[in-house]
């Protein structure tokens, strides 16, 4: 054969080796994409070679690694069989233009050809078939199966040596193998995964919002979530029937605590249903009636005292401090909020905890909780002591607030409205220019 055969037949090598480079990378790619659930519904489905892409999922890191053998193979089989020839069928263009140097010739074939052979490789053996495959993995790794199962099975010995000896170096260092494709998510990666997948139109709003609030669940405990005590109605053990059914009829709550007194003394809790054909006229002592009131230390978990629910078919629980004094209440409804958002029925008149008042600035009641806060406006004040707006407010200043005191939070300006006793009950938050865009 003439050299120019020898070349010819070197190049149709090097587009095979690009090709091969290629398929070992849209096989890489689909593999570590797909899903395995989705292959295991085409497996129902009898779906063609579906079976064979489930047997290389089962087998993923070592699969894997035959895909990583392949593209090295290739690649260096490019770069030694590619170049040469790519360089020799240049030789004569070159000297067409005049050039004598024989380093000169061979420098600028050496260069062009390595341009040429880098860019065909980028392209087609690594950029157009890994993008395909992330956007078609079920099609690819289908496609891809049977020749990746073939394969596998011929390097499957000189893959699990090279595994083994890695393995071997690792240990020798102090750490210890591990596949990287087992790796566990942590919270902060699943948020950042619905971050983008909202972004991209695959996760609704208010899908995003409500796993998010999942997440923001399962770390709370029910000091942050809790009725405060001043808020609490109760209905008081000594006074008459016809007084305790005008406040049932006034507040028109389902559940009421019933003490001696004050909530310092909590003996029981009464539901709606117990009073229904009761009239004013019957003389019935409250504590008949009443079921065992629970109580729970401020620092259990929210979701802890779901379970407590669940088991005991209670919906209220009071809440004591480390002194065992009765600081607030909680009930199944606070709970479900806190994942759902607010859940209001016909009953409910109070207006709700945050208001726009225009862009950028909002009026807030003093008892909203700074979770409330932080999920609605995108505040950060994730390492606030207190529990509600109002109590951040007294914290920072360091006395008791009064109308017109203004508040310099992180992205944000309180400004007190309205005080009612010791107590702040209305707030205005005006968000720096930076947090506006987003609340």
């Amino acid at each position: 054969m003439q050299n120019w055969h020898i070349d010819l037949i070197n190049i149709l090598v090097a587009v095979l080796l690009v090709i091969l480079n290629g398929f070992f990378v849209a096989a890489e790619f689909s593999l570590v994409k797909v899903r395995e659930s989705r292959i295991a519904e085409l497996e129902k489905q009898k779906r063609l070679f579906a079976s064979t892409a489930g047997w290389l999922l089962k087998r993923l890191d070592a699969s894997l690694s035959a895909c990583q053998l392949g593209i090295t193979m290739a690649s260096l089989g490019l770069g030694w069989i590619g170049e040469p020839a790519v360089a020799h069928l240049l030789r004569p263009v070159i000297l067409v233009f005049g050039f004598e140097s024989e380093i000169l010739i061979h420098s600028i074939a050496f260069v062009v050809a390595f341009s040429a052979i880098t860019a065909v490789h980028l392209v087609i053996g690594e950029q157009a078939p890994k993008i395909f495959a992330l956007r078609r993995p079920e099609m690819v790794l289908l496609w891809c199966a049977l020749p990746m199962k073939i394969f596998y099975l011929i390097s499957f010995p000189f893959v699990i040596g090279l595994n083994n000896v890695t393995a071997y170096l690792l240990r020798r260092i102090g750490i210890e193998s591990a596949s990287e494709h087992e790796a566990i998510h942590s919270e902060e990666e699943i948020r950042a995964l619905l971050s983008t997948s909202h972004k991209g139109g695959e996760v609704s709003r208010s899908e995003h919002r409500l796993i998010n609030a999942v997440f923001d669940f399962d770390e709370l405990v029910c000091r942050k979530v809790m009725i405060p005590r001043s808020d609490v109605v109760f209905l008081n053990a000594e006074d008459s029937l016809p007084t305790c059914l005008d406040l049932v009829k006034k507040e028109k709550h389902s559940r009421y605590p019933v003490c001696e007194g004050t909530l310092d003394d909590v003996i029981g809790v009464i539901h709606i249903k117990d009073l229904i054909g009761m009239t004013p006229d019957q003389s019935i002592d409250l504590r008949s009636i009443m079921r065992s009131p629970p109580f729970v230390p401020e620092t259990v978990p929210v979701k802890r005292l779901l379970r407590q629910f669940q088991e005991t078919h209670q919906h209220m629980a009071f809440i004591v401090d480390e002194h065992g004094s009765v600081v607030g209440i909680i009930t199944l409804e606070n709970i479900l909020e806190l994942i759902v958002g607010s859940v209001e029925d016909e009953f409910d008149m109070e207006p709700p905890n945050i208001v726009t008042e225009a862009p950028g600035r909002f009026v807030v009641r003093g008892s909203t909780p700074l979770l409330s806060i932080q999920r609605e406006l995108k505040l950060d004040l994730s390492d606030e002591e207190a529990d509600t707006m109002a109590g951040l407010l007294m914290s920072k200043t360091g006395e008791i607030l009064k109308p017109g005191d203004r508040v310099s939070l992180r992205g944000a300006e309180a400004e007190v409205l309205e005080v009612e006793g010791s107590r702040a009950m209305r707030i205005r938050i005006t968000l720096t220019d930076e947090l506006k865009d987003q609340a």
